[in-house]
């Protein structure tokens, strides 16, 4: 198996991962890597404060410049390589096209932006994300007949089946209007709907209208905490599945969906109404984001990876 350089991206979830105070071990099953791989790069790049992912990032460029392996850059390769970023390809989906680094196509494009380039406009993460906090109490209340994470089976955990679902709602300006946000574990395959008002009878509703033409592909939902989640029993019923609940303030057991939510933010960001966001253009959002090659399923796109599920199912039918 070919072995991939840890990404910018999944040193920023070590970090937080380790602030949870999880373990190597559940730190590398979280990103699907080796317990090694996790333990080697917090070793390695690790300062006087601990392990930081921009501070780890930078040492491992570092080590990579200076490598006696390191090849000259075609002028074309660098043309592709943009191209593919005015696309919204993430550096490590780049790299999987083109010959070099995604930690050499971070560089470029930041010394563009030192020399007054736009480049970095096109990535899709240009800030860190704050998490809130309150002590581990849920201030929203209890849900009917929740179902905790605790309860779900060990084995959905590893990715390895398709139809086990992470639920979750993004919030329009003045919080007015939702997109329902719903993605496939195994597969990544994001599934997205508008609703009018963050209500649990319009939202049970968008989950089962997108749900059910897929319901044999739909065996478990995982959502947070929200009350819009709170006829979870209703779309259990309509679609055969189970509901679990995540901990309050543990957005990293839903971590799917949470880089779903953020990957909608790119092209829905949280000052635009949502009032003004379309239909159509949130199924083009949901296809260009299905349709994207991802480094943790060998660079296949969800679509690929999720279709080829349902195929399989109805040669069993």
């Amino acid at each position: 198996m070919t072995y991939h350089h840890l990404s910018r991206e999944e040193r920023y979830q070590i970090f937080a991962l380790l602030k949870e105070g999880l373990t190597h071990s559940q730190i590398a099953g979280n990103l699907g890597r080796h317990k090694a791989t996790i333990s080697r790069e917090i070793a390695r790049n690790s300062g006087l404060r601990g392990y930081r992912p921009r501070q780890a990032s930078l040492l491992a460029e570092e080590r990579s410049t200076n490598s006696r392996n390191a090849r000259r850059i075609e002028p074309s390769d660098w043309l592709s390589a943009e191209a593919y970023l005015k696309s919204q390809w993430s550096p490590e989906q780049i790299a999987a096209e083109v010959p070099m680094s995604h930690e050499t196509i971070y560089r470029h494009i930041y010394a563009d932006k030192a020399q007054g380039g736009d480049l970095y406009k096109h990535l899709r993460c240009q800030k860190k994300r704050r998490k809130r906090y309150a002590g581990g109490r849920d201030r929203r209340g209890q849900i009917m007949g929740r179902r905790p994470i605790s309860e779900r089976p060990s084995h959905i955990e590893k990715r390895r089946q398709i139809g086990h679902w992470e639920g979750d709602t993004v919030i329009g300006k003045r919080h007015k209007q939702a997109i329902v946000s719903l993605v496939e574990r195994k597969s990544g395959y994001a599934v997205l709907a508008k609703v009018t008002n963050k209500t649990a009878s319009l939202v049970s509703n968008a989950i089962i209208d997108r749900l059910k033409p897929i319901k044999m592909n739909v065996k478990t939902l995982t959502y947070d905490n929200g009350k819009e989640f709170a006829d979870h029993a209703i779309i259990d019923q309509a679609l055969g599945s189970i509901a679990y609940f995540a901990d309050p303030y543990s957005s990293w057991q839903r971590g799917s969906n949470e880089n779903l939510n953020g990957l909608i933010r790119q092209y829905i960001p949280k000052s635009r109404p949502l009032e003004t966001v379309t239909h159509t253009e949130l199924a083009k959002i949901e296809s260009l984001l299905n349709n994207r090659p991802r480094k943790r399923l060998g660079y296949k796109t969800p679509q690929d990876v999720f279709t080829k599920s349902l195929k399989s199912v109805a040669l069993r039918m």
